[in-house]
């Protein structure tokens, strides 16, 4: 088992606004929204120079929604709740049941697509390198690769997402993820190539570690073999968990530790949404008991200081939280009850927040970013440009 490393004198600069730092509250005032966006509006040439390298999953989701009650071959009412059809499912039990899907829509997916396809609509220079298809690019990511730059060594995953008014439920087949591997990318992909990609890149995003089962092993050789010859200035390096529930202790607690060995050559964002944050809680031997904001906001912290990175971002659903190196913040976002869309909205979140950090934005307004990107996207079903998250800010949904 590899333990989390304690924070080294290198690393201890990002450490100081953890323990003892006055809580800030951050509730989105229309002037703070009207500075993000004016902040925003006027860096969209900036953020069109950037560039980003993300990777390294790929998947075909099928969005698909649960029928209640059919009133007719056209008509249905759906399922709306999540614990409901874990009622209809519970009753089957030694009997048998019928439950039927409708499909929605069939889309690009998977953490890091979604997330790349978001850094792309905001202007950024996008490489991505995943399992999208192999030899050829499956049809889905056919609108994806006229915005980024895509190479695929191995076919995508399928998942079937079962969407709810109150969450989602992710049915997958994982079968081709373990071509995802440090063996393929450097036959398939290049070692050169792959070194050149993330020692120039400005954000560098490694997604999907859960699901991944080499990403451990490719995250070792990327520290042992690439990281140190890297040179130039700092990068970002953003690191997605995703939902770390079926993995071992011992293997979470190995990635954490590279994750905060990662922070030696990059300034580290390691993005958890709120069951994920609870996860690693857990894992780290925290006090997980108080689920309230503050209490989630004192977890984070806690974390941040077991994990040595520059940032440690928790977003449940209706708000966001951070602990970075100008202190901690909490973001209340535009929540909405009847979202059109919510696969996917995690992944939006976090290209938000990581926009903000590129443009050198503080804590707060990186999340501010980051909770107006995933409100736009769940209202629209659709990835924002810059100049929508700055219209979006300008006229704030309420209650909507």
């Amino acid at each position: 088992m590899m333990e989390c490393p304690e924070p080294t004198p290198s690393l201890s600069h990002t450490l100081t606004p953890q323990a003892g730092s006055a809580i800030t509250r951050f509730m989105s005032t229309p002037e703070q929204r009207e500075q993000t966006a004016s902040q925003l509006q006027s860096a969209i040439s900036r953020a069109s120079q950037m560039t980003a390298f993300v990777g390294l999953d790929g998947f075909v989701d099928e969005i698909l929604h649960v029928v209640d009650k059919r009133e007719n071959a056209e008509k249905y009412l759906r399922l709306p709740k999540i614990a409901q059809l874990a009622d209809r499912l519970a009753a089957a039990a030694g009997r048998s049941t019928n439950v039927e899907l409708v499909s929605q829509l069939t889309k690009l997916g998977g953490n890091g697509p979604i997330m790349a396809n978001a850094l792309a609509s905001f202007g950024i220079q996008v490489t991505y390198l995943g399992i999208l298809g192999y030899p050829n690019l499956h049809p889905v990511f056919a609108d994806f690769a006229k915005r980024a730059e895509l190479h695929s060594i191995a076919e995508p995953g399928y998942t079937d997402a079962l969407e709810f008014e109150d969450g989602k439920i992710m049915l997958g087949k994982h079968q081709s993820l373990k071509q995802m591997n440090w063996e393929n990318i450097k036959s398939r992909f290049g070692q050169d190539q792959f070194a050149a990609r993330i020692g120039s890149a400005d954000l560098v995003g490694f997604v999907n570690w859960t699901m991944l089962t080499h990403m451990s092993d490719i995250w070792s050789a990327v520290l042992k073999e690439i990281c140190p010859g890297m040179k130039g200035p700092r990068r970002k390096l953003f690191i997605d968990l995703a939902d770390p529930e079926k993995r071992t202790r011992e293997d979470i607690a190995g990635a954490l530790g590279l994750i905060a060995a990662f922070q030696k050559h990059f300034d580290v964002i390691l993005g958890l949404n709120e069951k994920e944050g609870f996860e690693i809680g857990k894992v780290l031997g925290l006090s997980t008991d108080d689920h309230s904001p503050e209490g989630l906001l004192k977890l984070c912290q806690e974390i941040h200081q077991r994990v040595p990175v520059d940032s440690l971002v928790i977003h449940p659903t209706a708000y966001a939280l951070a602990s970075g190196p100008d202190g901690t913040a909490m973001v209340q976002g535009p929540f909405t009850p009847k979202p059109k869309i919510t696969t996917g909205a995690g992944d939006h979140f976090n290209s938000g927040f990581c926009l903000g950090k590129l443009l050198g934005f503080s804590t707060e307004r990186c999340l501010l970013t980051g909770v107006t990107t995933s409100g736009f996207y769940v209202r629209t079903g659709q990835s924002p440009s810059v100049a929508d998250l700055a219209g979006m800010l300008r006229n704030w949904p309420v209650g909507v």
